[in-house]
């Protein structure tokens, strides 16, 4: 393990399909590879979290492919459920949306130790623009639980921003739309950017719009073709909607670069006693009809953060797609249409926020100091007030942190107590809005009502989460509190959530190590099968020679045999692995004495 120069805080990229991590280097960003190495989705992994029948977790890639084999025992999508007191039953045992997020996150913490050489305890993770204040909270409270103190949580649209703006010149003032459509969720963010300012004007989004609602589209319409060309519902049939799942999601980023696609899987029906083969083509001007209502629902972010910063499409200098599903032509299509102008092109658009992050991570630990951030909150605050109305103290789209406060009094004669119950929203009664905490100011001196003057302050940190205080201007009395939310997790419950993860760390390097020793020995099996093709045009090598290497990769392509399932024994696969390495070596010694 090699120590590399860098910023004591990574920056996370805590995405609802894919995660990445990223750190400065030299004054330069770069993303940390995950241990997994290239993956379908480059150097980040899959956010899921699996459980063998044994109870090992496995997070990423292997995670993935468990979902196959065992769609009960296996979690994704989490981000969606963060803020909220959705639970997941994994056989007796209940996790928190907090707990899962924690195991990826322990995983980006142990693959950024092995890649730097040091610890890694400090993070900046991002966020969608459009997360309240509790699914924040439940972001922040998952880094404490995964053993990282998160300095930081910056909005992901804005990440985006200081990656596209790092290298850029920045003489004149740029009007700049930063367009994140991931997985799950989609953000519009609206910025000026002028020499060392970036500064969010307006930001929107949908926190229930993204790649995985295309999915959907496309197995909702798979699963019509099963039942009209093969007679099969599938539906109750978790295995097989997961294979279907993952054939669909397969062929939708296969269109992004071709025309065509063939969808071919094969379903094994073991009670039945039959296997079902289902070959279909689809083109992408099919799949772009099937996605079509998704793609009109980008439309009202994108207006509403326009009218928000008062701004109309021709005003826009620069366009940053943001997120995997930009890839399609017809998202990309979509928003050049829109703007009338081509996306940038310089930008990775699946490790752009990471890479940001990156950059806020050193602008806090001192390693930039030419980038000032200018952050936005984009839902209003306030309390309920008589009738049931929602009263904001903040607008949305008010630059983070502020601080922001006014006077109330009471409705009735004699009133002694008021509860204020603290709001995030747009709508106009409270009832529409999200509950952020609700706490009693009590006694009150006796009075008329409208006599009693008690300040509400709101005071917004620079993470976007907020601290609630009211004072009775009379007596001075004053009662201050920090908005949790409904699914704030005890200290105590994360105390224990922190120790769990502790225990974890042993068997999480145990696997690390069965991983490394997994891809060293499919390397060397690649590398004598080349050796078996060539030996057969080249009469140097004996037979004997030639046998033995055969021999040696049967016997450890049998060993890694049950490696999806977890079945292996990995030292008989290390020991056979330097046995095969050892043959191969010796065969091209004897050869090189053959040919002197």
């Amino acid at each position: 393990m090699t120590k590399i120069s860098a910023s004591g805080i990574v920056g996370i990229d805590l995405g609802t399909t894919n995660s990445a991590a990223a750190v400065m280097i030299g004054g330069e960003p770069v993303i940390i590879p995950s241990e997994e190495g290239l993956t379908p989705y480059g150097k980040m992994f899959p956010s899921v979290v699996a459980f063998t029948d044994e109870n090992e977790r496995l997070v990423g890639e292997l995670a993935r492919m468990h979902a196959v084999e065992n769609p009960d025992r296996t979690v994704s999508g989490i981000k969606r459920k963060m803020g909220t007191s959705h639970k997941v039953k994994i056989g007796p045992r209940e996790y928190t949306p907090q707990e899962i997020s924690a195991m990826i996150l322990q995983k980006i913490k142990m693959d950024a130790e092995e890649y730097l050489g040091t610890e890694v305890e400090k993070a900046v993770i991002t966020v969608p623009a459009y997360f309240n204040d509790n699914q924040r909270i439940a972001t922040k409270e998952a880094g404490r639980i995964a053993g990282l103190e998160v300095v930081r949580l910056i909005n992901e649209p804005t990440a985006a921003s200081l990656a596209y703006g790092l290298d850029k010149e920045k003489k004149e003032e740029l009007k700049i739309a930063v367009l994140d459509l991931g997985a799950g969720t989609f953000d519009v963010t609206i910025l000026k950017l002028r020499e060392e300012l970036f500064k969010v004007i307006s930001t929107s989004g949908d926190t229930q719009l993204g790649g995985l609602d295309m999915d959907e589209k496309l197995v909702e319409f798979m699963l019509k073709e099963l039942e009209k060309e093969y007679r099969l519902d599938i539906r109750r049939d978790k295995k097989a909607m997961q294979k279907l799942r993952s054939a669909t999601e397969r062929a939708k980023i296969d269109l992004s670069t071709a025309s065509s696609t063939n969808i071919g899987i094969s379903f094994p029906f073991v009670e039945l006693g039959l296997n079902q083969n289902m070959n279909l083509d689809l083109s992408r001007e099919e799949m772009e009809e099937l996605i079509k209502p998704v793609i009109q629902r980008l439309d009202e972010p994108i207006n509403q953060a326009l009218e928000d910063a008062k701004l109309a499409p021709e005003h826009i200098d620069k366009v940053v797609l943001v997120g995997g599903p930009t890839r399609m032509p017809v998202v990309r299509e979509k928003i050049e249409r829109f703007f009338g102008k081509e996306a940038e092109r310089g930008i990775d658009p699946m490790e752009c926020v990471a890479k940001g992050a990156a950059i806020q991570a050193g602008v806090l630990a001192g390693e930039i100091d030419d980038v000032l951030l200018l952050d936005v909150i984009p839902l209003s605050l306030g309390i309920e007030t008589s009738g049931g109305i929602f009263t904001p103290i903040m607008e949305r789209n008010t630059t983070i942190p502020v601080d922001e406060s006014e006077i109330f009094t009471t409705s009735k004669d004699n009133q002694m107590r008021m509860a204020i119950h603290v709001l995030q929203g747009e709508r106009a009664m409270a009832a529409d809005n999200t509950t952020l905490g609700l706490f009693s100011f009590d006694d009150i001196p006796v009075a008329p009502k409208r006599t009693p003057l008690i300040d509400v302050a709101f005071d917004i940190d620079a993470d976007g989460i907020l601290n609630v205080s009211a004072e009775d201007l009379d007596t001075s009395k004053r009662r201050e509190i920090r908005i949790e939310g409904s699914t704030k997790l005890s200290e105590e419950e994360i105390g224990g959530m922190i120790k769990k993860a502790k225990r974890h760390e042993k068997e999480d390097k145990k696997r690390r190590e069965s991983i490394e020793t997994l891809n060293q020995a499919k390397a060397i099996i690649d590398a004598a099968e080349l050796a078996i093709k060539e030996m057969y045009e080249d009469e140097g090598v004996n037979e004997q020679g030639k046998g033995e290497v055969k021999k040696g990769v049967l016997q450890l392509k049998e060993g890694m045999k049950g490696e999806v399932e977890g079945d292996i024994d990995i030292q008989k696969i290390k020991k056979d692995a330097e046995e095969l390495k050892r043959i191969m070596q010796k065969m091209l010694i004897d050869k090189g004495e053959g040919e002197e």
